[in-house]
């Protein structure tokens, strides 16, 4: 969709204005499990970083609002959840007024995908906030990921296996050179989303206090789930330059654990390189917290120091059964996704090789 259906109140909304090539505002909202995220940026013709990136951010909200809370157990979201996204929402949709957003792409995904209200919700969130909420599938989601994760991809390795530990579920992306043309780029050849993710997790096997036992558990949960796809890919041509390439909370907390921030600073964390011994003590540092040095470490905090041990048992299982040296750590992925797309539709950005 190009922009999401005018407020309640008549007024058309800054977003669904026109607005010559090169010159309009974009935006991509991503209402997930656990975050609600906006992302709103132009178009940046000559990346000058690291990473290659397209896009100049004008403006950028996320807060967490556990819209999939009690989900895994009831089946709907409930309405404390309701009222925490709705009120994140409201300060997506004023930012997006206040920068003169004039395309925009607004998604929602697991929480939305699975559960039984999920039409009432939306149509309560267009109804409160003028916004309109796609709920995208999960081949959509992951294509999302991969194409705004792309350029951070080691373009000498044969292949690169991406993966989205999300708040319900997990994203796992085979990246690799077409048979047809073995030289060229790096692209989508498989992929597999689960109901698998650290609101789950912690819901099934509890975030606060967390054994050996219990991470154990998580673990062996997590790695019975990942199986069926590392099967299906074992076979897959992979070169002594293959890694993981990871985007969510969990491998940005780690990274940001790895590096000892005091506070997370996304500008040294984006296209950080782990080697799997570092990633593995980074785990380890991770588990050696109790909780109340999980709320008090600035990279994770309160509303996270519940969640981030189950991310970190997902991870633990995707290196086993994805070995790979190094693992490069990614804060972009949907949103960016989104924009690119948008961005390439209109011109504004050439389109990826």
């Amino acid at each position: 969709m190009d922009a999401p259906a005018a407020a309640t109140t008549g007024s058309v909304p800054p977003w669904s204005r026109t607005a010559g090539r090169g010159e309009h505002v974009y935006a991509a909202l991503d209402l997930g499990t656990n975050n609600c995220r906006l992302l709103i940026a132009r178009p940046e013709r000559r990346p000058r970083r690291r990473g290659g990136e397209m896009l100049r951010v004008v403006d950028a909200f996320s807060r967490i609002v556990r819209l999939g809370e009690g989900l895994s157990r009831n089946g709907r979201i409930g309405e404390e959840a309701i009222e925490r996204t709705l009120k994140a929402l409201e300060v997506c949709r004023d930012k997006m007024e206040s920068r003169g957003v004039t395309r925009a792409r607004l998604v929602a995904t697991q929480a939305c995908r699975g559960a039984s209200n999920s039409e009432e919700f939306t149509s309560r969130v267009r109804d409160r906030t003028g916004l309109d909420i796609e709920i995208i599938d999960r081949e959509t989601e992951a294509r999302f990921a991969a194409r705004g994760c792309g350029a951070l991809v080691d373009r000498e390795a044969e292949s690169v296996l991406l993966f989205d530990i999300g708040g319900g579920s997990t994203e796992l992306v085979w990246l690799a050179r077409s048979e047809a043309a073995p030289c060229g780029p790096l692209g989508l050849q498989d992929w597999t989303s689960l109901e698998l993710g650290v609101v789950s997790l912690a819901e099934q096997f509890g975030g606060k206090s967390v054994s050996a036992e219990v991470f154990g558990a998580m673990t062996s949960h997590a790695r019975r789930a990942l199986t069926p796809f590392a099967k299906r890919m074992s076979e897959r041509r992979r070169c002594s330059r293959f890694h993981l390439l990871g985007t969510s909370g969990t491998v940005t907390t780690l990274a940001g654990v790895h590096l000892g921030l005091d506070r997370y600073d996304r500008w040294r964390v984006d296209g950080l390189w782990l080697s799997d011994d570092e990633a593995a003590r980074a785990v380890a540092q991770l588990r050696e917290m109790d909780f109340e040095a999980r709320v008090a470490n600035g990279c994770i905090g309160p509303q996270r120091a519940d969640l981030v041990l189950g991310g970190c048992a997902i991870f633990e299982a995707i290196r086993e059964l994805f070995p790979a040296s190094r693992t490069r750590i990614a804060d972009r992925g949907l949103r960016e996704g989104m924009l690119l797309e948008l961005m390439e539709a209109d011109g504004a950005v050439p389109r990826e090789s």
